[in-house]
């Protein structure tokens, strides 16, 4: 399984889900297409979000922010 989980809820809704289960975060940034991706330090941690939001996990393609401006 990943670490990488993305969601459809806003940056602080799953801050504030990942600190009520305790799972360590690793990297967490807003989608432009909408939602939340969220790297979880372990699998084990990155299945029980995935289980936390259910039908609000995003599968497919999603647009992630640039981490480098384009020339």
């Amino acid at each position: 399984m990943s670490r990488a989980i993305n969601v459809n809820a806003t940056l602080q809704d799953v801050t504030d889900m990942c600190a009520r289960h305790t799972a360590a975060i690793s990297v967490i940034e807003p989608l432009l297409s909408g939602g939340t991706r969220v790297v979880l330090r372990n699998a084990h941690d990155a299945a029980v979000i995935t289980r936390a939001y259910g039908k609000k996990v995003l599968s497919g393609a999603v647009e992630r922010m640039p981490i480098r401006p384009r020339h």
